[in-house]
């Protein structure tokens, strides 16, 4: 099918219409006809800038003359390079038809309408593009002459095309320079709306794309109209009787680009808030890899609104505490739990819990300072009324919260990458804006501050470092095995005070039988004294770990020698074996939770009514126990420094080797005994 149509092909009706005469709705429908699917493909941004510069320079000429009222001769330094683009044959047509249009809306409206016949095949901003080049070529020509003429043939073109007059039309030419400024403007807001339209965004993502898809025709068919109008009319600004109205034009084109640009602000504030969700996702989920991050940017990301500074969220050190920067989180360890504000009871006491453990001694375990750790607070509710800001206040906390949070895009951050869906989470990020543990409530509900640092590493580490004792206490007795299949509370104790340990078995079996811990199924109690087999086990038992402790390596970190957790826990042990009264392990299932000295175990043990109150759904048995038991401990087992003379260990016993009663000292080498493989003593050392 050619693309020359001419006016036959269309009914005359739909040609003569006065376009002011009729709704933008009835328009769409004449003019949407016209519109194939988008098949040819054209540069339009390399046309649209050639355009544009040709109209520039055009108007600049003209607001000379205007403003100095001769003409002048504009002496330019071009600095934009040449620009190369596919010449387009259907444009120097088009120029012509709009040349020839007569006077009149209708006939504007006419022109329009073949116009958008023969681009049937283009999109609606590549229509508009190129029918403003077809408006520059007749534009930027006229306007050519309206340089000094340098010759006689320049001086007699000047005067072919009225220029000599054009003084005589000085409103006219104002009004109608302001009228191209402004339709250069519409195409510019066109080829926008195209990027944006192309930028792979959907309906379902940018609502507003919707209403923009419904106007860009109109906004399209009176750009054209309009530029019809005034190319008709370039040739009359030098007609000293020339007085045509435009301003229906300007006023039309003002009320459709104001629609139109109000919901493409809409489109860009939606899709800006896209590519802010996008980014931030990215930084949260350290996509980034161009990008470093750390704790700061991480939260930042996550509850500071980049659009407004009023409705920054404010962080509070406790809820009656100071205002804090996020700058107060740089190099720390974050604790994030994020919640709603009912029925959180249990993660408030756990979190406590876990908040006072990291103020006491000792300050470093496993390689990490315990004042490196911060617990952030981010309360997710739906409307912060009243009633919500006082469910938050009754909650006494003492750590950093995050107050009134209501930044939806952090939210939804919230519910997508960390899969928040209302139920309490507390998560691990690292200084470097890592997500450590995306699920710390679990280790820290089930070892307390023993999970320290809480990193998911560390439930392996805290099940798989006690693998040692299991495999000796499975070889001496068989029965173990079986409790420890049962996933019971296990007390292992001995010792060699004779009252105690009956005393231990008395208060342990009548903790079996308190209506508390039979109503709770998940809390069944056994007990093994160590010894019950065979008495023969004990003095096997303790030479196979003190052999094992001799067998121990220590490894280099930096310069110095440090110990592996296994090596501490069975330190440990060899150290709790010394208390005169006894000993005792609390284990669940195969988790060994606590190594206790004698009299404070009893205490605990025996005044189970005291704290069984402590014991709800994230506070477990062995966490009350462990607390309960570390008050008595201060109060019967007064912190003092171990000492143990060791047989057959190695010289790696020079290193140094941290008191296990945490008293914060390292300990003395008092005296090494070696013995000589053939049985001929060696001499003491001291």
């Amino acid at each position: 099918m050619s693309k020359q149509v001419s006016s036959s092909t269309m009914p005359q009706e739909k040609l003569l219409l006065n376009p002011f005469e009729v709704s933008d709705d009835q328009i769409l429908e004449r003019i949407y006809i016209t519109h194939f699917h988008c098949v040819e493909k054209y540069d339009v941004g390399v046309l649209y800038s050639v355009a544009s510069n040709v109209i520039k320079h055009s108007i600049e000429i003209a607001d000379m003359i205007i403003k100095d009222g001769q003409q002048i001769e504009q002496v330019r330094e071009e600095t934009d390079p040449l620009t190369s683009f596919q010449r387009l044959p259907a444009m120097k047509r088009i120029a012509c038809q709009m040349m020839c249009t007569a006077r009149g809306e209708q006939y504007a409206h006419q022109t329009t309408m073949l116009i958008l016949e023969q681009l049937r095949d283009y999109s609606w901003d590549a229509k508009a593009v190129i029918v403003l080049a077809a408006f520059a070529l007749e534009f930027g020509k006229f306007w050519q002459l309206a340089h000094i003429p340098r010759d006689k043939l320049g001086q007699s073109l000047a005067e072919l095309n009225g220029l000599q007059s054009i003084m005589e039309n000085i409103q006219h030419l104002a009004n109608f320079n302001n009228l191209v400024k402004k339709i250069v403007q519409v195409v510019k807001c066109i080829t926008d709306w195209k990027k944006m339209i192309t930028a792979e965004y959907n309906v379902k993502d940018v609502p507003s794309l919707t209403d923009t898809l419904h106007e860009i025709p109109v906004l399209a068919y009176w750009t054209i109209s309009t530029l019809v109008t005034c190319t008709s009319h370039i040739d009359f600004l030098g007609d000293k009787g020339y007085r045509y109205d435009l301003s229906k034009f300007d006023y039309k084109l003002d009320f459709i680009l104001k629609n139109f640009k109000d919901h493409q602000d809409k489109c860009s504030t939606q899709i800006g808030q896209i590519e802010d969700y996008s980014r931030r996702k990215d930084i949260i989920t350290s996509i980034q890899t161009d990008t470093q991050i750390d704790i700061v940017k991480f939260l930042e990301a996550l509850i500071i609104p980049s659009y407004s500074q009023d409705s920054r969220p404010i962080v509070y050190n406790g809820l009656t505490g100071p205002q804090v920067a996020l700058g107060e989180f740089k190099n720390k360890h974050v604790l994030l739990f994020i919640s709603g504000l009912d029925h959180i009871d249990n993660e408030i006491q756990l979190l406590k819990s876990i908040n006072a453990k990291l103020k006491e001694e000792p300050n470093e375990l496993e390689g990490y300072r315990k004042e490196d750790f911060k617990i952030l607070w981010i309360p997710i509710v739906s409307v912060w009324d009243e009633e919500q800001k006082k469910k938050l206040d009754v909650t006494k906390v003492e750590w950093y919260v995050v107050k009134e949070f209501n930044f939806q895009t952090g939210i939804d951050l919230i519910k997508e990458v960390f899969n928040y869906k209302g139920n309490p989470i507390i998560m691990l990020i690292s200084p470097e804006g890592k997500v450590e543990n995306s699920d710390a409530k679990q280790i820290i509900s089930k070892w307390g501050i023993d999970g320290f640092p809480f990193r998911t590493s560390d439930h392996t580490r805290l099940t798989q470092q006690w693998n040692w004792f299991w495999n000796e206490m499975i070889t001496l007795s068989p029965i173990i095995r079986e409790l420890i299949k049962r996933d019971s509370y296990i007390f292992i104790y001995g010792g060699t005070n004779t009252k105690w340990i009956q005393d231990f078995t008395t208060a342990v079996e009548k903790l079996k039988k308190n209506e508390t811990l039979t109503l709770e199924e998940e809390t069944t109690i056994e007990s093994y004294p160590l010894g019950r087999d065979s008495p023969k086990i004990v003095p096997r038992f303790w030479i196979t770990i003190d052999n094992l402790l001799a067998s121990r390596k220590l490894t280099k970190k930096g310069s110095e020698q440090v110990q592996d957790s296994t090596t501490r826990e069975i330190q440990k042990l060899m150290f709790l074996k010394q208390d005169p009264l006894g000993w005792a392990i609390l284990t669940k299932g195969s988790h060994v939770k606590l190594l206790g000295h004698g009299d404070a175990m009893l205490r605990t043990v025996t005044d189970f009514e005291s704290w069984k109150g402590t014991m709800h759904n994230e506070v477990s048995f062995d966490v009350a126990f462990k607390n309960y038991y570390d008050k008595c401990k201060v109060k019967s087992v007064p912190p003092k420094c171990e000492h143990r003379e060791f047989a057959n260990y190695p010289t790696d016993i020079l290193a140094h080797i941290p008191c296990p009663n945490k008293c914060g000292h390292e300990m003395e080498v008092s005296s090494v005994k070696y013995m000589c493989c053939h049985g001929r003593e060696a001499s003491d050392i001291a």
